[in-house]
């Protein structure tokens, strides 16, 4: 029986995807140790020698963690393209750490403070999509200063601090060194940079709700390959709105 013709770059996307963030000098080297371990084997290379060699150096992850991980990374995934604010470049588990969504800004969008909302909505999607899932957050989304929460925070409070979109004095400036003095002495701009937070929490929360059957498609993606490319996740979500489009009266 004769096979169907595969594109050769259906078959080198995978790792292709694999090799995201890694530079020219890192391919080189992973390259002469892989030739050098088959050459070791008396054999050519083969696909599963670059993949590990690709792999290399990734924790295990228990079948738990992963699909949380999954989930977390799918949120993320999900509300940036449904937002718009940025376009999603490849979404992965156990390749950068726990988790990774890459993306490339939406440069050309004005930034007012829809946009804003918008953004930090997508940065706390992860961990939306955990509560909405598992009833419960794992700590992955806070702990360090470059982790979605304190990238949320820093937003919310560039919002009533520096942006001009604070219901109270917004004309008033004040840089972010002291922004983040206040936030711990001033009560009152704490509780309004955390109502932000807790509105762009709701606003991912609902996004996420209203197409769950694309969050689930898309980490069940994730949980099997380990990384799909922004196409994949596109063509998740835009199946996801014109189903859901279909279904209403």
């Amino acid at each position: 029986m004769t096979k169907p013709f595969t594109d050769p770059r259906t078959l080198l996307r995978p790792l292709a995807l694999l090799a995201l963030g890694k530079t020219g000098a890192d391919i080189e080297r992973l390259l002469r140790d892989v030739r050098r371990t088959a050459r070791r084997s008396s054999r050519g290379i083969t696909w599963r020698d670059l993949e590990a060699g690709l792999r290399d150096g990734q924790a295990p992850m228990s079948a738990d963690l992963r699909r949380r991980a999954a989930i977390h990374e799918a949120g993320h995934a999900l509300v940036y393209t449904l937002t718009g604010i940025a376009e999603v470049q490849s979404a992965s588990i156990a390749l950068h750490g726990v988790g990774l969504v890459t993306t490339v800004p939406n440069a050309h969008l004005p930034e007012t403070e829809a946009w804003l909302m918008n953004n930090i909505a997508s940065l706390l999607a992860g961990r939306a999509a955990e509560i909405l899932v598992f009833h419960e957050p794992i700590a992955g989304a806070g702990g360090a200063d470059e982790s979605d929460l304190a990238r949320a925070t820093a937003m919310a409070l560039a919002a009533e601090t520096s942006l001009g979109f604070s219901k109270q004095q917004p004309l008033r400036y004040r840089s972010v060194a002291m922004g983040m003095h206040e936030l711990t002495m001033d009560r009152g701009l704490a509780d309004r940079v955390n109502r932000r937070l807790q509105c762009a929490e709701a606003m991912a929360h609902d996004l996420i709700q209203a197409n769950r059957l694309a969050l689930d498609e898309i980490a069940s993606g994730l949980e099997s390959v380990g990384i799909l490319s922004g196409d994949e996740v596109r063509r998740i979500v835009r199946g996801s709105v014109d189903d859901n489009e279909k279904g209403e009266p």
